[in-house]
C-alpha cells in the first residue's frame, strides 16, 4: 500500500501556532518589518529539509502579461501557492497571503499558480476582485514537473533565497507559519527554532521529476534526443494504478508496482520506433 499522503510528511509546527490573532499595532520599523501575526514564537519549532531541492529555470507568463522566470525569485523567500477559484480553503487564505506580501515586499515573493480550467480571464477577474497583489500564472506541464505531488488544494511550496525547495504545505495553513518561515530564512528577528529533516515523500516526488534514470527502464540505448523525449513522456503520462503519480514518479516511489514497468517500457519503445 502506498503511503504518499503528503499531509503525513509536511511541515509540522507545535500547537502554539494554532491560535492566531492579527495585530493592528505591529507596523514595520525601518527595513525590518515587525511580525504581522501576533503569536508567541519562543520555544516553537519549524521543520526544513536538511538537503533542499533545487528547481530548474522555468519561464512563465503572468495573467497581466508579464514574463517571469523561476530565477527571478532568487534573493527572497518564495511561496509557490497552487490554488483554484472554486477551492474554499484557497479563497480563505488569500487575504492572509495578500497581507504577507504587503508586509514583506523586500523579503517575500508569493506566486499563485491557478489550476482552473477554461478561460484564464475568469481567473484574472477573480484575482482583481480579491485584490491579489502577487503574480498569478496558470498551471502548465513544465511548472507541474517542477512542483509535483499536488494532490489537494491549496498546496504551497516554500523556496529559500537560493532557489531551493525547503518545505511543502498541504491544505490551509496558519499564516503565522508562512511568516515565521520567511523571517527565519531571511534572517529577520525571530525566536523560532528550525529542525532539519531528511527526505520525505515530497522530496522524492520532486527528485523524480528531475531524474535522468528511471528504475526498471533501460534508457542506455537511446540517443540524447530520444532520452529527453522519453523522460518528458515518463514525467507526463500518469500511471493508472491509482497512485495519481506519473510513470516516472511511480517507478521511483513504488518499486512494487506491477503496472508502471510495462507502460514505461512501452514509452521507450514507441519513441525508438517513431524515428
Amino acid at each position: 500500500m502506498k503511503h504518499l499522503f503528503l499531509g503525513n510528511v509536511l511541515f509540522v509546527v507545535v500547537a502554539g501556532f494554532m491560535l492566531v490573532s492579527c495585530s493592528t499595532s505591529n507596523e514595520p520599523v525601518g527595513d525590518t518589518p515587525m511580525p504581522l501575526f501576533d503569536v508567541p514564537t519562543a520555544g516553537m519549532t519549524i521543520q526544513l529539509l536538511r538537503t533542499p531541492v533545487p528547481i530548474e529555470d522555468v519561464t512563465m507568463e503572468t495573467l497581466d502579461g508579464q514574463t517571469m522566470s523561476t530565477r527571478d525569485w532568487h534573493g527572497k523567500v518564495t511561496l509557490v501557492n497552487y490554488w483554484a477559484t472554486w477551492c474554499g480553503p484557497c479563497r480563505q487564505e488569500i487575504p492572509d497571503l495578500i497581507q504577507l506580501q504587503d508586509r514583506y515586499p523586500n523579503q517575500l515573493q508569493i506566486i499563485g499558480i491557478s489550476t482552473d480550467e477554461g478561460d484564464p480571464s475568469k481567473v484574472r477577474s477573480f484575482a482583481e476582485q480579491m485584490g491579489m497583489n502577487y503574480p498569478i500564472v496558470m498551471a502548465t506541464p513544465e511548472l507541474n514537473r517542477q512542483f509535483p505531488g499536488v494532490f489537494a488544494l491549496p498546496t504551497t511550496f516554500v523556496i529559500n533565497p537560493e532557489g531551493h525547495i525547503v518545505q511543502t504545505h498541504l491544505g490551509l495553513i496558519n499564516p503565522a507559519v508562512f511568516e515565521q518561515e520567511t523571517r527565519y530564512l531571511m534572517s529577520l528577528p525571530t525566536t523560532v527554532t528550525a529542525e532539519l529533516i531528511d527526505d520525505n515523500d515530497t522530496t522524492r516526488l520532486i527528485n523524480a521529476a528531475h531524474a535522468t534514470e528511471i528504475p526498471g527502464v533501460d534508457l542506455s540505448g537511446l540517443t540524447p534526443d530520444q532520452k529527453e523525449r522519453a523522460l518528458q513522456r515518463l514525467n507526463e503520462d500518469e500511471c493508472p494504478c491509482g497512485c495519481s503519480l506519473t510513470l516516472a514518479q511511480c517507478r521511483i516511489n513504488d518499486a512494487s508496482c506491477g503496472i508502471s514497468p510495462p507502460l514505461a517500457k512501452k514509452v521507450v519503445t514507441d519513441i525508438v520506433g517513431s524515428n
